[in-house]
């Protein structure tokens, strides 16, 4: 997959299979979420960034050019992944491979869920999905890429 590339249901799914922690404290939440800012800084990125653990909002930043409504995104992406137990963007590429969309088949308010780009599962192995790390602010495979990027420098 390259970086303009839209994934596959198939890559995306092993990208879930991949990044998966062995474990996630708070320290972790604060050196992925400086990870994320350092990145996103690099390229500009006008964007807001989030990290949640057990349901607890232990990161968050607002960079320049980000706004309040990257916030709205943020909660609304973020309750895909703790509903689907998956990435935002691979819940929206699963109803779009069925040739349809989250909003039209999810049956669940588009005002309080957003299955685009951005939000990824902080899987810890053998626990399951313990958080969230979001981004919003940019198209939404950006965000994805972003987020998976930083989880993948941050277990290296």
């Amino acid at each position: 997959m390259t970086a303009n590339e839209t994934p596959s249901v198939a890559e995306l799914e092993e990208q879930e299979r991949t990044l998966i922690l062995d474990s996630f404290s708070y320290e972790d939440a604060w050196r992925l979420g400086t990870l994320l800012v350092e990145l996103a800084r690099g390229r500009q990125a006008p964007v807001a960034i989030d990290i949640t653990r057990g349901g607890q909002q232990v990161f968050h930043a607002a960079l320049p050019g980000s706004t309040p409504d990257n916030d709205a995104w943020i909660a609304r992406k973020r309750r895909v992944v703790e509903r689907y137990h998956a990435s935002s963007y691979l819940v929206g590429s699963r109803f779009r491979a069925k040739g349809t969309t989250f909003e039209a088949s999810s049956r669940l308010d588009p005002d309080v869920y957003a299955a685009h780009g951005g939000a990824f599962p902080l899987r810890v192995r053998d626990a399951g999905v313990i958080g969230v790390a979001t981004v919003s602010g940019l198209p939404q495979l950006e965000d994805h890429a972003l987020v998976t990027e930083a989880l993948t420098a941050f277990m290296a």
